[in-house]
């Protein structure tokens, strides 16, 4: 049994390894919740988009697996159990800085990401039910209207000043329709909105996961200091025997 400073980070491993369990959920958490807004807004964004909150996703299940290496380990004094966990840490360091890392950098690509989908999914609005359905719910909940503004419709074979519903934030019952004219019409384009939504989830994922991954270093560094301990106390044990 390890003993003085040594029992010390024993029990601060496995307290660790509790608060490690807690992150691991939270990466989930966080992950899954941007992977299910990013979805609502498939049309408009490249498949590279959800690479990210789906890696984000895998680190916190890994983490939550790795983290009762860490707990049984640190209880039994298992120096075996100790070293994998180590490894484990090392390797979740690595995909959380490359997901954080990854997070932050995309937000670089994101404005001529939407450019591009935004402009055509928009002039195929009247003949692509998907593309019509992703327009309204982005138009409605960023409440947005146009890829700039909402005379790119015109675009889309929106004649004189009518515009899609979902561009007012309200139809009147005796006049189902929007304009341009309407008192409850949005005037500002989705891409900024859209933009602005997505680098502000970029950065909470690069956030995230570079400052968990800095954090984790300090287990790597008890559960080695640790390991070394268990292993010199056998080595002692073994020699007194012989």
């Amino acid at each position: 049994m390890v003993s003085g400073g040594m029992a010390c980070v024993k029990y601060l491993l496995f307290l660790f390894n509790l608060i490690f369990a807690i992150t691991g959920i939270v990466f989930i958490s966080v992950g899954a919740v941007i992977l299910i807004a990013y979805r609502g807004y498939s049309n408009f964004v490249d498949i590279w988009m959800f690479a990210v909150p789906v890696l984000m996703i895998i680190v916190g299940v890994v983490v939550f697996i790795t983290s009762f290496f860490g707990c049984c380990g640190a209880v039994k004094e298992n120096h075996c159990m100790i070293i994998t966990f180590s490894v484990l840490l090392l390797l979740i360091f690595a995909l959380e800085l490359g997901a954080g890392i990854s997070g932050y950098l995309m937000r670089s690509k994101v404005s001529s990401m939407l450019e591009k989908c935004m402009n055509d999914t928009l002039v195929s609005y009247k003949n692509r039910p998907d593309f019509r359905q992703s327009w309204d719910i982005m138009q409605h909940d960023l409440q947005c209207c146009g890829v700039h503004s909402p005379q790119d419709w015109a675009r889309a074979g929106f004649t004189g000043n009518t515009l899609p519903n979902s561009c007012c934030t309200e139809i009147a019952a005796n006049n189902p329709t929007c304009d341009t004219n309407d008192i409850k019409s949005n005037t500002e384009g989705c891409k900024a909105q859209l933009q602005k939504k997505i680098e502000e989830n970029a950065l909470i994922l690069g956030g995230v996961g570079i400052g968990v991954a800095l954090i984790q270093l300090i287990g790597v560094i008890f559960a080695c200091c640790l390991a070394r301990s268990i292993r010199r106390e056998y080595e002692t044990v073994e020699t007194t025997a012989h």
